[in-house]
């Protein structure tokens, strides 16, 4: 094992058998591209090998922080020497840099494939700090490459090589979804599409209640949609985009989220400005409920849910039958609100700018349905939030466990 730093290098030999060995050293001037010149020998004796286990390959031949790290933009890792340590099979790697910066992470490890090596890693890259959160689903020893380049820059470049050892490795079960992007967390991605103030910075949630608040301060040319995955879902009984509900107020977008499941989730957000149509990528959350919760869906959501529509009552998706339901709502512009199910409902409008309103649900199986007119000249109704009906008891239609 090599590690070089500005001034010294140190290399730490482990025979792999008994007897005597050659180790011959080579260097070269550290900007130069001209072939190594062999430098010195040195002949080693072991008299008795260490069995410990094999280290993995490392490709890019030293290990810890490279020696010209600094005109990478990276100024000192949270982590000194080139051995760290996850005792619970958790590591958190923190580089401090001197300006943005985006990076690339690879873990290898003996029995780790590619696939299940990329649900190990969840990455942050904020302005002056890039972080890796690390997983290790086996015991023994992984090699942690951090490659960088600056935000206008076209290639990465090899800064770092870590060796992990892991002396217990975490549950499979609960390794990171799949599908993360480099952006992880609030960081340069949110701030560089008009996102600021979270409430949430780290990338990582965990909650026993199985729901989560997250927002930002937007401005007003921005608009955030949401998206909620898991690698395998077992008894989520509507698809997971209904357990998202994205409420943009006058200077701030609320994320809401509620699982029907226990497990390990990806958040995506996505945003448009006025002058875009499409949505593009913003960051991912990571989140971790093992509590086993069954929330209800909310509403399913049409696109005239813009910003400044609030839903006050009721919150969740999921209406039992035959049971009258207060109905609270706030829809900007709108002329007339209705509720339509059973019967059509006129909500009326308080001096607090909310429709509200008592709405008999009906028979299980059919939809109740909110509705809008935006001007008095129009005729037709168009419909914002649609709600299912069900028979069963409050608590089977879905309550937090």
């Amino acid at each position: 094992m090599m590690t070089v730093s500005e001034n010294n290098m140190t290399i730490k030999v482990t025979p792999p058998t008994e007897g005597l060995f050659d180790l011959m050293i080579f260097a070269r001037h550290a900007d130069s591209q001209d072939p190594y010149n062999w430098v010195c020998s040195y002949q080693i004796q072991c008299v008795e090998p260490h069995n410990g286990e094999k280290l993995p390959e490392n490709p890019f031949h030293f290990w810890g922080l490279h020696q010209k790290v600094r005109d990478f933009g990276i100024k000192e890792s949270s982590h000194k020497g080139e051995l760290l340590v996850a005792p619970q099979g958790t590591l958190l790697l923190t580089l401090q840099t001197s300006q943005p910066l985006l990076a690339m992470y690879e873990l290898v490890n003996k029995d780790l494939d590619a696939a299940l090596s990329k649900k190990c890693l969840a990455s942050q890259a904020e302005e002056e700090k890039l972080s890796c959160h690390v997983l290790c689903p086996f015991q023994g020893y992984y090699r942690l490459s951090v490659f960088v380049k600056y935000l206008g820059g076209s290639t990465f470049r090899n800064a770092a090589n870590f060796l992990i050892h892991c002396l217990r490795p975490v549950n499979q079960n609960e390794l990171f979804p799949s599908g993360l992007s480099m952006h992880c967390g609030s960081g340069i991605s949110s701030r560089g599409h008009g996102l600021s103030n979270p409430s949430h910075s780290a990338p990582i949630i965990t909650t026993k209640l199985g729901k989560c608040n997250i927002t930002f301060h937007t401005p007003a040319s921005v608009e955030v949609t949401a998206s909620l995955s898991k690698d395998k879902v077992i008894s989520a009984r509507y698809p997971l985009d209904r357990y998202v509900l994205v409420t943009h107020l006058r200077t701030k977008v609320s994320v809401c989220i509620v699982l029907p499941e226990s497990g390990v989730y990806k958040v995506g957000l996505f945003g448009r400005s006025k002058d875009h149509k499409d949505f593009v990528h913003i960051c991912d959350y990571i989140i971790r409920c093992f509590s086993d919760p069954s929330w209800p869906p909310f509403p399913r959501v049409y696109s005239l849910w813009k910003r400044g529509c609030v839903l006050l009552e009721p919150r969740m998706g999921v209406l039992q039958e035959q049971s009258w339901v207060r109905f609270r709502v706030k829809v900007p512009k709108a002329y007339q609100a209705v509720i339509l199910g059973q019967e059509k409902t006129v909500l009326q409008q308080t001096s607090n700018m909310v429709w509200e309103g008592d709405v008999f649900t009906g028979a299980a199986g059919t939809q109740v349905k909110l509705a809008a007119k935006f001007s008095q000249h129009c005729s037709s109704l168009e419909v914002i939030l649609a709600f299912e009906v069900e028979g069963g008891s409050p608590a089977s239609l879905g309550c937090s466990g």
